[in-house]
């Protein structure tokens, strides 16, 4: 980022620099180690989601010890399940695309091949994820959000639009057949394979 080019046309001078305050430079220093970390951790699926099962896991102890904060642990589930199915929808409706003549989903073996594309990413989905339940740990060391309910009606009502938040979501992937999931699907294996193969010929 080249700062001081732009300071004759009203961009950041020098002098703007040096007279930054040494709060604004540590919150850009921490914030570029952030988004490293944040880098550097994408790749590592499993430990990813270790990460984010131990979080839970201490977010449901904080609760069940509490036995209180049970509105923030239903809005909390109503986050998940909107993350969820943005999760398990294509980038581009098939619906939509199917109103508007254009492409869809490939349904047979000889159609063009078109690789499933999430709305909402594996990495972004696990990040909102942590968000979200870093915020309600959070929220759980403020009395006043901790407002009497009872909690079964709270899980009930959950568990009906859970439910009915599937069901029209799996009607939807029936009927337009497409699967969210690259379990047991074939994966192409590169160099290494066509290296095996040669080897195999040869000898």
């Amino acid at each position: 980022m080249n700062l001081v080019a732009g300071a004759g046309a009203g961009g950041v001078s020098g002098d703007d620099i040096s007279s930054s305050s040494p709060l604004s430079e540590w919150s850009f220093v921490v914030s570029r180690r952030y988004q490293y970390l944040l880098d550097k951790s994408m790749p590592h699926v499993l430990r990813r989601w270790i990460a984010f099962s131990i979080l839970v896991i201490i977010y449901a102890l904080r609760v069940f010890f509490l036995q209180g904060y049970y509105i923030i642990t239903y809005g909390l589930g109503i986050y998940i399940l909107q993350l969820f199915i943005m999760f398990l929808s294509p980038q581009v409706d098939p619906e939509i695309e199917e109103l508007m003549d254009g492409p869809t989903l490939p349904t047979r073996g000889s159609d063009e091949f078109r690789p499933f594309v999430r709305r909402l990413p594996e990495f972004k989905f696990w990040y909102s994820l942590m968000k979200g339940f870093c915020v309600a740990f959070v929220l759980t060391f403020f009395s006043m959000f901790d407002v009497p309910v009872f909690w079964p009606i709270l899980l009930v009502y959950w568990m009906v639009l859970f439910f009915s938040t599937m069901k029209r979501q799996i009607l939807h992937m029936v009927k337009y057949k497409y699967v969210p999931f690259s379990f047991g699907k074939k994966q192409y294996m590169g160099k290494k394979t066509a290296s095996s193969n040669d080897t195999d010929i040869k000898s």
